[in-house]
């Protein structure tokens, strides 16, 4: 079976053995990269270079086979990930990676979390969109109730108002679960840890962030909503 989707899904093809998927070169480079980084500090050849090496190889060669729609998105994640990470942790102070400074390999694993999001998605009937975000609430608010984390409930109410009106619903709900099995394996190795006072506010963060998928998900929001503007703009050139 073909799942073909409408912009901000990725095509799916089911009848591929699960080890050759994309959803599994994605997830376990993810998994892995993340240790390597955290665990190679002093070996000959530092682990973070050895990520940043394999991951951006990963997306060249995904680049090069990728439609020319799939190359404009993979730019357009590019662009809008590498200022959004560097405004969050330089800036805004977020989140804080173990040596300071963005790894090279972030932004490209930006795609590779943003196309594993969609490809999932497409797993998630409209119906149950609501259902399967429906943890996140009573978890929210346990976490505003003992003072856990407070900036949870702004960022739960921003997720609802995604789901209820924005154009992909399904891969919202579906982000808000992968950046934070991501996030939780990233935290738990130490890559970077989250600011426990969100700057700029009176809120106070877990780390991470229970819904620090909400982040991702903007990112993604952004992501379709430009490239189909440039759709329709060469559309109509």
């Amino acid at each position: 079976m073909n799942v073909v989707p409408r912009m901000g899904r990725a095509i799916v093809n089911s009848s591929t053995h699960w080890w050759q998927r994309r959803e599994m070169l994605y997830a376990s480079t993810i998994f892995v990269g993340l240790w390597v980084d955290q665990n190679g500090t002093n070996w000959p050849i530092k682990g973070e270079y050895l990520v940043d090496i394999v991951v951006w190889s990963i997306f060249a060669g995904l680049y090069r086979i990728a439609a020319k729609k799939e190359r404009i998105e993979m730019l357009t994640v590019l662009a809008f990930a590498t200022p959004m990470e560097l405004f969050f942790s330089e800036i805004w102070n977020l989140y804080e990676y173990r040596e300071g400074l963005m790894p090279l390999f972030v932004p490209a694993g930006h795609w590779f979390l943003f196309d594993l999001g969609r490809r999932l998605a497409v797993r998630i009937p409209a119906e149950r969109v609501w259902l399967v975000t429906s943890p996140f609430i009573p978890a929210t608010l346990l976490f505003l109730i003992t003072g856990l984390d407070t900036s949870g409930i702004v960022l739960l109410l921003i997720l609802l108002g995604f789901l209820k009106w924005g154009p992909e619903p399904s891969l919202y709900a579906t982000m808000a679960w992968a950046a934070l099995a991501m996030e939780l394996w990233g935290t738990y190795l130490g890559n970077w840890a989250w600011a426990h006072e969100v700057a700029w506010t009176p809120f106070i963060a877990w780390n991470p962030p229970l819904l620090c998928g909400v982040i991702y998900a903007f990112g993604d929001l952004l992501v379709g909503k430009s490239v189909s503007r440039w759709n329709i703009t060469t559309t109509h050139s």
